[in-house]
Protein backbone atom coordinates (compact mmCIF):
# COMPACT_ATOMS: atom_id res chain seq x y z
CA UNK A 1 0.00 0.00 0.00
CA UNK A 2 1.21 3.58 -0.56
CA UNK A 3 2.08 6.09 1.99
CA UNK A 4 -0.55 8.43 0.97
CA UNK A 5 -3.72 5.71 0.90
CA UNK A 6 -2.27 4.51 4.05
CA UNK A 7 -2.29 7.50 5.50
CA UNK A 8 -5.71 8.24 4.42
CA UNK A 9 -6.95 4.56 5.24
CA UNK A 10 -5.44 5.26 9.40
CA UNK A 11 -7.10 8.74 9.21
CA UNK A 12 -10.26 6.77 8.96
CA UNK A 13 -9.94 3.80 11.05
CA UNK A 14 -8.98 6.49 13.97
CA UNK A 15 -12.08 8.46 13.87
CA UNK A 16 -14.13 5.40 13.63
CA UNK A 17 -12.42 3.45 16.75
CA UNK A 18 -12.76 7.19 18.78
CA UNK A 19 -15.81 7.15 17.95
CA UNK A 20 -16.90 4.09 19.08
CA UNK A 21 -14.79 4.34 22.32
CA UNK A 22 -16.33 7.41 22.84
CA UNK A 23 -19.75 6.36 22.39
CA UNK A 24 -19.85 3.08 23.89
CA UNK A 25 -17.15 2.17 26.51
CA UNK A 26 -15.51 2.87 29.23
CA UNK A 27 -13.49 0.00 29.61
CA UNK A 28 -10.03 -0.37 28.96
CA UNK A 29 -10.29 -4.10 27.89
CA UNK A 30 -13.24 -3.25 25.60
CA UNK A 31 -10.93 -0.75 24.09
CA UNK A 32 -8.23 -3.26 22.95
CA UNK A 33 -10.91 -5.57 21.76
CA UNK A 34 -12.03 -3.04 19.75
CA UNK A 35 -8.89 -1.86 18.50
CA UNK A 36 -7.58 -5.06 17.64
CA UNK A 37 -10.62 -6.13 15.75
CA UNK A 38 -11.00 -2.80 13.39
CA UNK A 39 -7.49 -2.83 12.53
CA UNK A 40 -7.17 -6.40 12.25
CA UNK A 41 -10.21 -6.61 9.57
CA UNK A 42 -9.09 -3.52 7.94
CA UNK A 43 -5.29 -3.74 7.35
CA UNK A 44 -5.21 -6.63 4.93
CA UNK A 45 -1.50 -6.63 6.06
CA UNK A 46 -1.91 -7.31 9.33
CA UNK A 47 -1.89 -11.00 10.17
CA UNK A 48 -1.77 -10.99 14.20
CA UNK A 49 -3.14 -7.73 16.15
CA UNK A 50 -3.22 -7.30 19.57
CA UNK A 51 -2.10 -6.23 23.27
CA UNK A 52 0.33 -8.11 25.69
CA UNK A 53 -0.38 -6.83 29.18
CA UNK A 54 2.03 -6.74 31.89
CA UNK A 55 0.49 -8.79 34.97
CA UNK A 56 2.80 -9.20 38.33
CA UNK A 57 6.21 -9.16 36.10
CA UNK A 58 4.83 -11.46 33.14
CA UNK A 59 4.01 -9.82 30.07
CA UNK A 60 0.35 -12.11 28.86
CA UNK A 61 -1.48 -11.97 26.15
CA UNK A 62 -4.61 -9.57 26.29
CA UNK A 63 -7.63 -9.09 23.40
CA UNK A 64 -6.67 -10.12 20.16
CA UNK A 65 -7.37 -10.79 16.36
CA UNK A 66 -5.41 -13.61 14.36
CA UNK A 67 -4.04 -17.51 14.80
CA UNK A 68 -3.20 -18.58 18.59
CA UNK A 69 -1.06 -16.24 20.52
CA UNK A 70 1.94 -17.50 22.93
CA UNK A 71 -0.11 -16.77 26.35
CA UNK A 72 3.33 -15.59 27.99
CA UNK A 73 6.14 -14.17 26.71
CA UNK A 74 9.47 -14.89 28.29
CA UNK A 75 10.76 -11.57 30.41
CA UNK A 76 13.17 -9.89 28.05
CA UNK A 77 12.86 -11.49 25.24
CA UNK A 78 11.57 -10.99 21.76
CA UNK A 79 10.40 -8.22 20.15
CA UNK A 80 7.52 -6.88 22.61
CA UNK A 81 9.78 -6.82 25.98
CA UNK A 82 12.09 -5.07 23.78
CA UNK A 83 9.52 -1.88 23.04
CA UNK A 84 8.93 -1.94 27.07
CA UNK A 85 12.72 -2.00 27.45
CA UNK A 86 12.96 1.01 24.98
CA UNK A 87 9.61 2.31 25.95
CA UNK A 88 9.64 3.33 22.38
CA UNK A 89 7.83 1.80 19.16
CA UNK A 90 10.16 -1.20 17.60
CA UNK A 91 10.03 -1.70 14.28
CA UNK A 92 11.45 -5.03 12.60
CA UNK A 93 11.22 -5.93 8.68
CA UNK A 94 12.29 -9.32 9.33
CA UNK A 95 11.69 -11.06 12.72
CA UNK A 96 14.28 -13.77 11.59
CA UNK A 97 16.92 -11.77 12.06
CA UNK A 98 15.92 -9.81 15.43
CA UNK A 99 17.81 -11.72 18.23
CA UNK A 100 15.61 -13.62 20.32
CA UNK A 101 12.07 -13.40 18.84
CA UNK A 102 9.48 -15.26 19.64
CA UNK A 103 7.62 -17.13 17.53
CA UNK A 104 4.09 -17.96 17.82
CA UNK A 105 3.74 -18.53 14.46
CA UNK A 106 6.29 -18.87 11.82
CA UNK A 107 4.18 -17.14 9.01
CA UNK A 108 4.62 -14.08 10.77
CA UNK A 109 7.82 -12.09 8.87
CA UNK A 110 7.87 -8.11 10.19
CA UNK A 111 6.29 -7.02 13.47
CA UNK A 112 5.65 -3.18 14.83
CA UNK A 113 5.07 -2.68 18.78
CA UNK A 114 4.02 0.32 20.25
CA UNK A 115 3.97 0.64 24.18
CA UNK A 116 0.27 1.02 25.94
CA UNK A 117 0.81 3.43 29.00
CA UNK A 118 -1.76 4.26 31.33
CA UNK A 119 -2.62 7.93 32.59
CA UNK A 120 0.70 7.89 34.90
CA UNK A 121 2.79 7.60 31.42
CA UNK A 122 3.63 4.47 32.82
CA UNK A 123 3.92 0.82 30.54
CA UNK A 124 1.33 -1.46 31.05
CA UNK A 125 1.71 -3.30 28.20
CA UNK A 126 2.11 -3.10 24.18
CA UNK A 127 0.06 -3.72 20.88
CA UNK A 128 1.78 -6.08 19.10
CA UNK A 129 1.11 -6.34 14.94
CA UNK A 130 2.21 -9.01 13.19
CA UNK A 131 2.88 -9.46 9.21
CA UNK A 132 3.13 -12.25 6.69
CA UNK A 133 5.36 -9.85 4.72
CA UNK A 134 9.08 -8.58 5.16
CA UNK A 135 8.65 -5.05 5.73
CA UNK A 136 5.42 -4.31 6.08
CA UNK A 137 5.65 -1.32 8.99
CA UNK A 138 6.62 1.97 8.34
CA UNK A 139 6.47 5.52 10.35
CA UNK A 140 3.18 5.79 8.94
CA UNK A 141 2.31 2.56 10.53
CA UNK A 142 4.12 3.46 13.98
CA UNK A 143 2.33 7.44 13.73
CA UNK A 144 -1.03 6.14 13.54
CA UNK A 145 -0.77 3.28 15.91
CA UNK A 146 0.34 4.97 18.58
CA UNK A 147 -2.11 7.73 18.34
CA UNK A 148 -4.68 4.98 18.13
CA UNK A 149 -3.52 3.01 21.25
CA UNK A 150 -3.18 6.61 23.33
CA UNK A 151 -7.78 5.86 22.90
CA UNK A 152 -7.45 2.81 24.97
Amino acid sequence: MNTDKKQKRYQRLYTQIRELIEKSSNNPLSNMATIAAVLHHKMEYFFWTGFYLLQDGKLQVGPYQGSLACINLAINTGVCWSAINQKNIVVVDDVREFPGHIACDSRSLSEIVVPLKNSNNEIIGVLDVDSTTSGSFDEVDAHWLEKIVNLV
